[in-house]
């Protein structure tokens, strides 16, 4: 098949599911504008256009007016669990639309029959950005928020797990906003304990108390990071044995 021939097939194909005409343009030109870099042909790189067009098609269509039904959130996490609690609420079904000046997913789920997602996170500054858009766009991966330096990418599961990346039953929205892993919950204590420290030694001009402060709270800062340490390589010996 050619690749005019290819190219044609799979507008075709992204039309019948859906996708707006100038996303569909957009699309193809992308595609053609990649394999003139990589010097590919269509099937070789992306596979059929059927199924290369079932697993774009569809999916992520732009967005039409806001629904008012639509439920909204927003959370946080810290960067030792951010990408573990990104997969626990993109089975849930939340979109994350951007981040907030503060580096909070805002997120949105839209009512009835919900898609779940899947993210992940790249390095992007320097030449990141490029070689992760590069790699990343083509299959279906889309920029959807940076803080320090990452970018995080969102892609509708039925991308890559078909009809059952819908969810039928979204579950309630979870109460918390704040999900902080053990390391996260050490480096906020530090940090506490370290503004304590300071505090106290403003307030005695840093004299005799104020150094007993600091000297305090760097001793159980540190106890806290190797009891922490400890733990958690308590746990993971654990679970090798429980996992041989």
């Amino acid at each position: 098949m050619t690749t005019d021939a290819y190219f044609s097939e799979l507008a075709d194909a992204l039309r019948a599911a859906g996708v707006p005409e100038a996303q569909t343009s957009s699309t193809v030109e992308d595609l053609r504008a990649h394999l003139a870099e990589t010097g590919t042909a269509p099937e070789e790189e992306f596979g059929p256009a059927a199924s290369f067009a079932a697993r774009l098609g569809g999916l992520a269509p732009e967005p039409a007016e806001p629904d008012d039904r639509a439920e909204s959130w927003t959370w946080t996490a810290d960067l030792f669990n951010d990408r573990r609690m990104l997969a626990v609420h993109g089975a849930q079904g939340w979109e994350v639309e951007s981040l907030d000046a503060l580096g909070r997913f805002v997120c949105r789920r839209a009512p009835g029959v919900a898609l779940t997602w899947e993210y992940r996170r790249e390095v992007i500054k320097g030449g990141g950005r490029t070689r992760a858009l590069g790699e990343l766009e083509p299959e279906g991966w889309e920029l959807c928020g940076e803080w320090l330096v990452y970018g995080y990418f969102k892609r509708p599961r039925a991308a890559s797990a078909g009809p059952a990346g819908n969810l039928a039953s979204p579950p309630a929205r979870p109460h918390g906003w704040l999900f902080l892993s053990r390391r996260g919950k050490v480096a906020l204590a530090i940090w506490a304990v370290a503004a304590l420290a300071l505090l106290g030694a403003s307030l005695t001009g840093l004299g005799l108390p104020g150094y007993a402060i600091a000297l305090f709270g760097v001793g159980w800062a540190a106890s806290a990071t190797y009891t922490a340490r400890l733990e958690t390589g308590k746990g993971y010996v654990q679970q090798g044995r429980r996992h041989p």
